[in-house]
């Protein structure tokens, strides 16, 4: 499945707009994390606990959002984008979101 941040995909030609396609997850802290980003907090520094956490996150929202896609028939997705918010204090959504699209086989 083809995935850009851009509305066309360069030298393909867009078949037919299926529409709007999302994919999310909520993450949680693990308390073994909370107490590391707290002491890098004080001395500073990458939270590589967290920064793993949200590209997990990242990486779930964008694949259900291409099983999205792939069940409404499309082969692409355009205009992807990736979106974050706080749900409660200690979780976070992640949303992947774009217009799926079938395009011309390359």
């Amino acid at each position: 499945m083809k995935i850009v941040t851009t509305d066309t995909i360069a030298g393909t030609d867009i078949l037919e707009v299926i529409g709007y396609v999302k994919g999310g997850t909520i993450q949680s802290k693990h308390i073994g994390r909370d107490i590391t980003a707290g002491l890098k907090g004080i001395v500073g520094g990458e939270i590589k606990g967290y920064n793993e956490m949200m590209e997990e996150a990242r990486k779930l929202a964008i694949h259900r959002m291409v099983e999205d896609a792939k069940e409404q028939g499309a082969n692409a997705v355009v205009g992807m984008r990736l979106q974050t918010s706080t749900v409660m204090g200690n979780a976070a959504e992640i949303i992947a979101y774009g217009t799926a699209i079938k395009i011309k086989e390359l």
